[in-house]
């Protein structure tokens, strides 16, 4: 069966979601729509549908025009591997010391740079979302500082490229939870892939809510990368987890959402020490408040 795509961009979340919305209203019908921001900086925001049979290319014309969005691109997709694809295509990500790649890479790995094998086909978590990028990033801006733990969570772990890349660095206790069990046997298999079966523990949990978890406690370092909502509810038991003197790394949080995570976790007596932007997500450091 060919596959059609129809391709714009244009400059705004608001605009860009309007688009979709109208895109889903098209005859003949889309069988699904994208809208997804560019994580370049730019503002631009990429829309994109697919069509079982072709589109009706005036009427993508009109939607451009009517949204002040570039002319839509229309290409029929030849029957393709898409998995092997997007492992030919995914290029390998850099966050400072750390160096996230696919097997089809596994042959240029830089020397001096820290390894972690996630394959594209794997749950979320690559390392090519911002969000997963500012957390391996703002960690290795805390190695930088000479940060130390022997006790790490990663709450919400996915693919636990987190809580792998404080293994490669820390021979110390690392629990990692995700309420999805697709994503913990993922993180399971992610670690005999990278030959690291047993140096993190992986559990299904919601939040805290596992008695190794619990067992575990206080940490030095947790991990979250998770949304804003979950976020919040989680502060009090973050805070209650952490040790003084310990530091949250969270993400999943909007630009916009930064502000109102930062209020909350200072309530929970947590101040501020770093915050980082890529594209439309934000990437916090805090620092429970007491003595290390």
């Amino acid at each position: 069966m060919p596959t059609f795509t129809a391709l714009t961009t244009l400059s705004g979340k608001k605009a860009a979601e309007g688009l979709g919305e109208a895109m889903e209203r098209l005859e003949p019908e889309p069988t699904g729509v994208g809208v997804f921001e560019v994580e370049d900086g730019s503002g631009l925001w990429e829309i994109g549908g697919y069509f079982t049979e072709a589109p009706d290319e005036t009427a993508l014309a009109v939607l451009a025009a009517a949204f002040d969005a570039k002319p839509f691109v229309v290409s029929e997709l030849p029957e393709t591997d898409w998995v092997a694809h997007v492992r030919r295509e995914l290029a390998p990500v850099e966050a400072g010391r750390f160096f996230v790649y696919g097997s089809h890479d596994a042959d240029n790995l830089p020397e001096g740079r820290i390894p972690l094998l996630i394959e594209a086909a794997m749950a979320f978590g690559t390392g090519h979302h911002g969000t997963t990028l500012g957390c391996l990033k703002a960690f290795d801006k805390l190695l930088d500082e000479g940060f130390t733990a022997s006790k790490v969570a990663d709450i919400g772990c996915g693919t636990a490229v987190l809580a792998m890349a404080a293994a490669r660095v820390w021979d110390g206790e690392i629990i990692a939870s995700d309420i999805d069990e697709v994503a913990v046997d993922v993180a399971e298999a992610n670690l005999k892939a990278n030959g690291m079966s047993g140096a993190v523990q992986c559990v299904e949990a919601a939040g805290f809510d596992h008695p190794d978890l619990k067992a575990h406690a206080p940490y030095d370092l947790i991990f979250a990368n998770i949304l804003k909502g979950p976020l919040v509810a989680l502060s009090p038991e973050i805070a209650a987890n952490l040790r003084p003197g310990g530091c949250a790394i969270l993400s999943g949080i909007l630009n916009e959402q930064a502000d109102d995570v930062v209020s909350v976790y200072s309530q929970n007596e947590f101040n501020l020490s770093h915050r980082s932007e890529i594209g439309e997500w934000t990437t916090l450091i805090l620092t429970k408040q007491g003595a290390n």
